[in-house]
Formats: C-alpha cells, structure tokens, sequence
C-alpha cells in the first residue's frame, strides 16, 4: 500500500526532466537576467557557472542522495537518519508548505498574462499601471490563483509516474523549444533610440555575456559572488524537501551522481538562456533601465517590450507567457509533491486525501496572500531593509531565514556526524564513478556551511 501510494519514476529521464522541472521556476526568467546585467554580464556567468559546479552540486546530490537512501518524504526522512535531526524534517516540510500559497499566487499572475497575450490585449497589458490594478484586485487574483493550483494538484493527484513523471517529459522539452525560440527571436529584432542610435538584439546581448570589470574592486567582486550564490541557492530547489522526495522515487539502478550532473546542467542552460531572451530585448527598447529587479521585470517592463514590437508583439508575449507558465507549474508541482509526500510517509494519508487536503490548505492561504494587495494590504520592515506585503513576509522567512538554516545544519549533519562517506557510499553504490569526491567532501564540510551563513547573515540584514 505505501508503496502503490508513494509510487516511483520509471527510468533516469523522468527523475532528470521533473527534478529539472523544479529548480527551473520562475526565479530563472526574471531574476537571473537582472543579476547578470547588473553584475558585470559574464562576469556573473563565469561565476555562476564555478559555483554550479561546486557549491550546486554539493547540495544537489545531498539531497538526492538522502531521499534515495532512506526511501523516504522530507518530513520523515531526516529522522530515519538520526532521531536527533527529526526537526529538520519538519522544517524542510514547512518550507514548501508556506511557499505554495504564494507561489500559486504568483502562477495566477503568469497565467492572467498569458490569456492577456494570447487575446491579443498586449497594449493593455503594457499600460502603466495594469499590473498594479490587477494584483490590487478583490476577485481576479484570487480566481487565477485557484486555477493555477487546480492545474498542479490534478497533476499530483494521478502520482509520480502517471502524473509527475508523464506531465515533466511534456512540458519541459516544450519549455525549452520556447526558450530557445524567444532567445533566437530576441537577437534578431532592433530599434532606433532616444539618440537616433539603431539598436539591435545582438548589442544586447554583448552587455549580458560579455565581462564587464568597469569599477570591479575586491569589495563589488565579492557582491557578484553573493548574487551569483544567493541565486544559484533559491534555482536549484534545494532546501524545500523537493529533491529529497523526488530522490525517494528514483530507482537504485539509476545512475545517481550523472543524473544530478543533467540537472545541473539543464538548470544552468535554462538560466543563461533567458538571459538571452529578455536582456537584448529589454536592452533595444529600454536600455539598461528597463531591468528593474523583481517581478516588475517579467509583469511591467517585457510586457512594454511585446507591445513595443507591434503586430508580432502578441505572437511573442503569448509564447513567452506560455512557456513561464510551463516554468511555474512544473516548479509548483514539486512543491506540491513534497507536501504530499511528507503526509503520505508521515500521517499514512493515500495520496488522494493528502493532495485534496493540502490543496484545500493551500487554497485557503493563497487567498489571504491575493488579498494581501488589495482588503487586507499593510506594509511590515523586514530585517534585511526592505518592505513587503503578506507574500513578501512569507517568501523572506522561507527563503532568508528557514532555507538556509535547513542547508547548514544538512551540511553538519552529513559532513561532521554520518560523515561524506554516507553520501559517496550511496551515490556509487552500483559501481559508478564519483569523480569529484575530494571536491565533495570539502565542500560539505567547510565551503559550503561557509557559503551559506554568510549567506543568512546578509538575507537577514545581520551583514550589509
């Protein structure tokens, strides 16, 4: 029975493309792009790209690792390893619990856009203030919210293989046909400026990969690699009990360490790539102003760039919108399927009852987190400076505060107490090659843990 209910993927390609599908979300299409502009264009890249390959690949194959191993949810898994860590389990199942609801919101957001596009109101949808008046809304955000969480939770609700599994290999090569389109489309368009100067895509995409040093002294270096670590952290899904549940259902015989090595590398691939699909675009119609960071990115200054383009300008947005909606349910099925996993393991739920009951949960939240812009708005400081609303509140204390100290204390718990050993032993265990063990076992002991409490020091203002 818990086996039927848990269910598993079927081969390394669907663990790859769903695991692939999560860390590939929403955060890859408007804040990458911004980072990379903002940080010197390949000089982020470079830096991304090395941090990938060690810091990002340390966490990932922990985390699999831990879920193959124990066979278990986030919630349960940790106490399978020492009874001792057991609240890390619970941690790592309240993360994904209080993101859904915001993330659903932000998923109706896409989806508004979307239809917006695909009617072909693109001159509306890039007037000023339509965004605004949209979120500000009573019945509008709330609808497109719970649409969008239907959409993940009937996917959830038909299992691993049959739902996760058949859904990611859909979508995400459909996602990355897009991706590639919009980047070919991005390069290709131009525009005359306030200068007289003509403008092209390919002048672009110079600013996004071409290093820029300009200014660069030890001080701005170490921000670049903050940014590029900070990103790469909230990409790769970790320390949201997503890979750890979808490390559950991956088969013994599936080749571990290579399968975390594509997901590394598709992850990547899909950030750089919608660097190259909004920064020459922004770039021709906006300059270098139009990447504001936030959301207002991919809700204010993208839409102004479609209209921009005129009659096509409706073709592109609705396939770019599509393809962020891709993004965002393949991401928010994940966190789904954590939650879900972790009642299933730890409250013997049948699946069909633990996703009806989260998807009730987090219907409920995500309509307080919608009316949070317009009958329940209020304004909080946060520690780090900024001011939010009730879905930034949730997302800093997910993101800045729970998520990194999940991480750490993975960190010492695999590192000091059951040792590297654990997860090299496990990960080579069908005789495959763990070739970057030496590199593994000091990231996970000293880099890493490193990386990430200053990582937490500056997400809480503690370190400006």
């Amino acid at each position: 029975m818990e086996n039927r209910e848990r269910g598993s993927f079927k081969g390394s390609i669907g663990f790859v493309l769903a695991a692939a599908g999560s860390a590939v979300g929403l955060g890859n299409i408007w804040r990458f792009p911004y980072l990379a502009a903002r940080d010197g264009g390949g000089l982020f890249l470079a830096v991304y790209i090395f941090l990938a390959l060690t810091f990002g690949f340390t966490l990932l194959i922990t985390e699999v690792t831990i879920g193959r191993k124990t066979k278990q949810s986030p919630l349960t898994a940790y106490k399978q390893l020492s009874k001792k860590w057991r609240w890390l389990g619970v941690l790592s199942c309240l993360v994904p619990f209080l993101i859904l609801p915001y993330y659903c919101a932000i998923g109706g957001w896409v989806l508004k856009y979307f239809v917006s596009f695909a009617l072909g109101n693109s001159e509306e949808a890039a007037a000023d203030g339509y965004f605004t008046t949209f979120i500000t809304g009573k019945y509008e955000p709330v609808l497109y919210m719970a649409l969008f969480l239907v959409i993940c939770s009937i996917v959830v609700f038909k299992g691993v293989g049959n739902g996760i599994e058949r859904s990611s290999k859909i979508m995400m090569p459909i996602l990355l046909v897009l991706v590639i389109g919009i980047a070919i489309y991005s390069l290709t368009i131009s525009s005359t400026n306030e200068a007289g100067k003509v403008v092209n895509g390919i002048d672009g995409l110079k600013v996004y990969v071409i290093p820029n040093f300009d200014g660069v002294g030890l001080k701005e270096f170490f921000y670049v690699v903050m940014d590029a670590l900070g990103q790469l952290f909230f990409s790769l899904s970790v320390s949201m009990g997503i890979l750890i549940a979808y490390g559950s259902y991956m088969p013994d015989k599936v080749n571990l360490v290579k399968s975390v090595n594509q997901i590394e590398f598709f992850d990547t691939l899909v950030a750089f790539l919608a660097g190259v699909m909004v920064v020459p675009a922004v770039y021709v119609f906006m300059g270098t102003d139009g990447m504001a960071t936030g959301p207002s990115l991919m809700f204010v200054s993208l839409p102004k760039v479609f209209n921009a383009m005129g009659v096509v300008g409706d073709a592109v947005g609705t396939v770019f919108f599509a393809m962020v909606f891709f993004a965002a349910v393949t991401s928010a099925v994940s966190i789904l399927e954590a939650i879900v996993s972790s009642f299933i393991d730890g409250f013997g739920l049948t699946r069909r009852k633990a996703t009806i009951m989260e998807s009730v949960i987090g219907l409920v939240i995500g309509l307080f987190v919608c009316l949070g812009y317009s009958v329940l708005y209020f304004e909080a400081k946060l520690p780090n400076g900024k001011t939010g609303q009730l879905l930034d509140i949730f997302d800093y204390i997910t993101n800045n505060l729970f998520m990194p100290v999940i991480s750490i204390a993975t960190c010492i718990l695999i590192g000091w107490i059951l040792k590297p050993k654990f997860i090299i032993d496990e990960a080579t265990k069908n005789g495959e090659k763990f070739q970057r063990k030496g590199l593994y076992t000091v990231m996970i002991r000293f880099i890493a843990p490193a990386f990430l409490i200053i990582l937490l020091l500056m997400s809480t203002g503690i370190v400006k």
